[in-house]
């Protein structure tokens, strides 16, 4: 079985190579091929991974290209994650947004708004080439804003594209523990959009058994990440567990001021870290590349939403949030359950249907799926209701001003979507904001005045 990275030179390739190391049962991949237009971060990630396959007889052939079609053709799975833009990209959506005393961040707020504008022309294009090309192929989108852009591909692949993210599996496997129960056993209702959802209930066969955890005392519900992040009593006022994400909503000016006050924002840390690692890695020896690539790793994923741990006081990440098997091995499951029908549950980012009646059924979300080889089938969650469904509305809603934009080009649709965003507090800011990332992003240009 062939799996196609798209983004092949990307820092957290070897995250997915290393899941797939671990997979021996007949059906594996035996092939990958990674694609990139950096040639140079392909070498090096090529490297890092002939480093880990070191010695593992049944090690997945791995093969780089830079040609988009030659990576797509006989592929049975293709996973993207892409980054349009590099890390600059992120760096100046960050830095831009904050100037204007709002959230840069990566997928909310203006940044994702940002990231989504430059990125789904692309993710579009690339669903038109796999369609041409392998037609027969199922792609799974980590690309952010993923919800967005598994939405604008899907208009072209229908279910043959899926979502994927690892943070509502590591909100519900950190609650699960933390109340007693057995992570691989309980069954989720969650449901949302990809980084704007929330945990209403976990159940043993029948039982939920999730207010176990607003029963007990403070001590118990702030042990966990998410619970340090939003702080017993906002928790309680909810009466569910929402995505970490949703610190950028609920704490909003408090996340604005620290990113103001921080010495880097994330894009530039990371744009700088990993500069350092791609700028060594040749240099390294070959039997060392890889432990290089896992100490950048480490300290990635240390420093993890870092200013939002400080405004709520969180501390360092705990130890099991540190543990590798995030958002490689949703993939590897998702594959697994489609190429040998192995029927598994996964939340995953697919078409709405009639799962929730705040959306309209092209609308993708977020939302546990049970999925064998004939594809995903959305389960039955909880209605959002009050602030969880305008919530979610409104953002949708600005999600479809973005495929506007990327479909027309219309600058109008441009403005729309910044300004209908809840974080944005102006038509004037989002005016603005357009204007700034027109100026540093060529990959705007197609934007015109309508």
């Amino acid at each position: 079985m062939r799996l196609t990275i798209l983004g092949g030179g990307g820092f957290r390739v070897p995250l997915v190579y290393g899941a797939l190391l671990r997979d021996h049962a007949p059906g594996r991949v035996t092939e990958v091929v990674l694609y990139d237009l950096d040639a140079a971060r392909l070498h090096a990630i090529g490297r890092v991974l002939a480093d880990r396959a070191y010695g593992i007889e049944d090690a997945p052939r791995v093969r780089t290209t830079t040609d988009l079609d030659e990576a797509l053709r006989g592929a049975d799975f293709v996973f993207s994650a892409i980054r349009v833009g590099g890390l600059e990209g992120r760096a100046a959506d960050e830095r831009i947004a904050l100037a204007e005393g709002v959230l840069g961040q990566e997928t909310v707020g203006a940044g994702g708004i940002a990231y989504g504008l430059r990125t789904v022309p692309v993710a579009v294009e690339i669903a038109r080439r796999v369609r041409a090309v392998a037609p027969g192929a199922w792609v799974i989108n980590f690309t952010n804003p993923a919800g967005l852009v598994t939405e604008a591909m899907a208009e072209h692949l229908g279910e043959r594209v899926i979502g994927i993210c690892d943070s509502p599996v590591g909100l519900a496997r950190r609650v699960a523990r933390t109340i007693g129960a057995d992570p691989d056993a309980v069954r989720l209702d969650y449901a949302g959009l990809n980084h704007l959802g929330w945990l209403h209930g976990l159940y043993e066969g029948d039982k939920n058994v999730l207010p176990r955890l607003f029963e007990q005392g403070d001590e118990l519900l702030t042990s966990f990440e998410e619970g340090k992040l939003f702080g017993a009593d906002w928790l309680r006022s909810l009466g569910s567990v929402p995505n970490e994400y949703l610190h950028y909503y609920y704490f909003n000016r408090e996340a604005v001021t620290a990113y103001q006050q921080a010495e880097q924002t994330r894009g530039a840390f990371l744009k700088d870290q990993q500069a350092r690692f791609y700028a060594t890695a040749e240099t390294v020896p070959d039997a060392s590349v890889w432990a290089a690539w896992d100490r950048t790793r480490a300290e990635r994923e240390a420093t993890y939403m870092s200013e939002n741990r400080d405004v709520s006081g969180a501390g360092e990440r705990a130890a099991d949030d540190l543990e590798s098997g995030g958002y490689e091995n949703v993939a590897l499951a998702l594959m697994r359950a489609i190429a040998r029908d192995e029927a598994a549950t996964l939340i995953l980012n697919v078409r709405n249907g009639t799962s929730l009646r705040a959306l309209d059924e092209r609308a993708v979300i977020e939302i546990p799926c049970r999925i064998d080889a004939a594809g995903p089938r959305p389960l039955p969650v909880t209605q959002l209701t009050g602030h969880e469904a305008g919530l979610v509305g409104t953002v949708k809603a600005v999600e479809r001003c973005v495929l506007e934009a990327a479909a027309s080009g219309s600058v109008r649709a441009a403005v729309k979507a910044f300004a209908l965003h809840p974080l944005v507090d102006s038509v004037q800011v989002a005016r603005r904001l357009l204007d700034g990332y027109r100026s540093a992003h060529p990959g705007l240009g197609y934007l015109r005045a309508d």
